[in-house]
């Protein structure tokens, strides 16, 4: 539009100095061509200092002269008499107070300006004589304005004014007391309809209104609660289950860890409802209920509200995969996890924009109970068993690539020759898939990949001292270090520190190691795509994992 803007700036100028012969066809078009640069101009909000004819007025102002920012200056002067005028919209037997600027009272035609600073470069030929004729005898042209309102604010304006006056319905719910599901009824609701009331508006405006303090009703819609105590009634059967520990974590993860489980506890899905664990449990936020607890960004440890967060939605991503419900996002931790197996974890993060969705692809409601014991994390999904009883599922993880974290050696003239300490402990990074295998009756019928997941390796730091009395033995090891070559400093501890006890190894050995996954002449393979999202962060359950992204939680 920028563009346009200053194509058609030159094209109406050109034409206002010397009228020009078109062709019929292009008289159509003048005018909306005017239309779209004015939009331009106020959307672009540029300064056009093409100068109005002598002879031009709008709504019976004067603007000879002026340039078009300034009648514009004029235009909204007009319209700024109808600001503090009233409504009262009522819906739902409430009302809302606005004033005419809530409605973004103003210009219906507000090309006016333009169509003021060209006027005689557009229409057709005998039009734009005329005008031309016009404006060189000393003849006036006075531009009327229709008053309008802006469909647009007025729907952004609702958006915030109808909580106001809308009831929102309450489904019908179920609560879980003491292992058996009690039904709650729901109530119905009324909500203001919000494009159909902005069309109501601004035809009342434009129509109908005297410019006086007015009422109008908007239009509002009855809305039912979902479900019924039949249709509630058939969730009854544990379809899906998993937990993981949390017992060695500090009391701050764990009171996170605790309180975003209770956000999500309780939930209803109805058929082809999804849920998003991030909007469920946000915001990281002590007013939320979340505490400080530690986590990783760019391997540096830092304490940030809703540590250790991702536990839960791992942990659900569980209980998702036992239940068999659709996964519509899913993204993997930068490092690897403890508290589950790799290709088994789902991460979030606020600040990263990384959420686990699910879909109840269901033909019945799903009910998603979550509690914690203070040392283990629990999600339980309930609703129909629709599958034969010989039907079970598996998931297995393979390992399909090892990329062992490098190590930095670092010389610490204050730590005794020889002694060495961790003190970045690293990441081993991994390439890992899921598979779902199903089972029909203790055979296998299917093998298909669920997932693919990269974790990131993050180097560790190991010092070693060089402390000794003897200068040729601290330059010696000094030496060794500078090769950052293992086999090298190993050599030298054992040379010149023979007597040293050291814990930290010189290799590392990963936890995990590439696997082969073969699969049966009965089964059936099915790649899933590689996870393409950049993962987000956390620390595992009682520990800080690295990362090279966003802060963990």
């Amino acid at each position: 539009m920028k563009k346009l803007y200053k194509v058609l700036s030159i094209s109406l100028a050109l034409s206002l100095a010397s009228p020009t012969i078109t062709f019929a066809a292009e008289d159509a078009a003048a005018e909306e061509q005017a239309n779209e640069e004015a939009e331009a101009v106020e959307e672009e909000v540029v300064t056009d200092n093409r100068i109005i004819p002598n002879g031009i007025s709008i709504a019976g102002t004067d603007v000879s002269g002026k340039t078009v920012t300034e009648a514009q200056d004029v235009v909204d002067a007009y319209f700024a008499a109808y600001d503090n005028v009233n409504f009262t919209l009522s819906a739902n037997g409430q009302t809302i107070s606005a004033k005419g600027s809530d409605l973004c009272i103003g210009a219906k035609n507000n090309y006016v300006t333009v169509q003021a600073a060209t006027y005689g470069s557009y229409g057709n030929i005998a039009e734009r004589f005329k005008a031309n004729q016009d404006l060189a005898a000393g003849r006036t042209k006075d531009f009327s304005l229709s008053l309008g309102a802006n469909y647009d604010g007025i729907v952004r304006y609702l958006n915030t004014a109808s909580s106001q006056v809308n009831d929102e319905a309450s489904d019908d719910y179920l609560t879980r007391e003491n292992d058996q599901f009690v039904f709650h009824e729901g109530t119905a609701g009324v909500v203001v309809q919000i494009e159909e009331s902005a069309s109501l508006l601004v035809d009342y405006i434009e129509n109908q209104w005297d410019g006086s303090d007015a009422t109008v009703e908007l239009a509002t819609e009855v809305k039912e609660p979902r479900g019924s105590k039949e249709e509630l009634a058939e969730i009854k059967d544990l379809i899906g289950a998993f937990s993981t520990d949390y017992s060695s974590s500090s009391s701050a993860r764990k009171n996170n860890v605790a309180n975003g489980v209770s956000f999500i506890n309780g939930t209803i899905l109805y058929p082809g409802d999804e849920l998003s664990v991030l909007n469920t449990i946000t915001p990281f936020t002590a007013e939320n209920g979340y505490m400080l607890a530690g986590s990783y960004e760019n391997g540096t440890t830092v304490e940030t509200y809703g540590g250790g967060i991702c536990q839960v939605s791992t942990t659900l991503y569980g209980a998702v995969r036992e239940a068999e419900l659709g996964v519509v996002t899913r993204s993997a931790h930068s490092m690897i996890v403890t508290y589950v197996k790799p290709s088994m974890d789902a991460a979030i993060s606020e600040s990263g924009s990384k959420d686990f969705q699910i879909k109840n692809n269901k033909n019945y409601p799903i009910y998603i109970e979550g509690h914690c014991d203070g040392s283990n994390v629990y999600f339980n999904i309930y609703g129909k068993e629709e599958d034969d009883p010989g039907h079970t599922v598996d998931y297995e993880t393979e390992i399909t690539g090892v990329n062992v974290q490098n190590t930095t050696w670092v010389a610490d003239p204050n730590v005794p020759l020889g002694k060495m300490t961790t003190t970045v402990s690293g990441h081993t990074g991994y390439t890992a898939r899921l598979w779902k295998v199903v089972y029909e009756n203790g055979t296998e019928v299917s093998r298909d990949v669920y997932n693919n997941s990269k974790y990131n390796p993050s180097n560790r730091t190991v010092t070693v001292g060089i402390a000794s009395e003897d200068a040729n033995l601290s330059y010696a090891m000094l030496q060794a270090v500078a090769t950052q070559d293992a086999a090298t400093i190993a050599n030298a501890i054992a040379t010149y520190a023979p007597g040293v006890a050291n814990s930290t190894p010189f290799t590392i050995t990963p936890k995990y190691q590439v696997t082969n996954q073969t699969t049966t002449n009965n089964s059936t393979t099915n790649q899933a795509p590689a996870t393409e999202t950049a993962p987000a962060t956390e620390a595992p359950a009682g520990t800080t994992e690295g990362t090279q992204d966003a802060p963990a939680i």
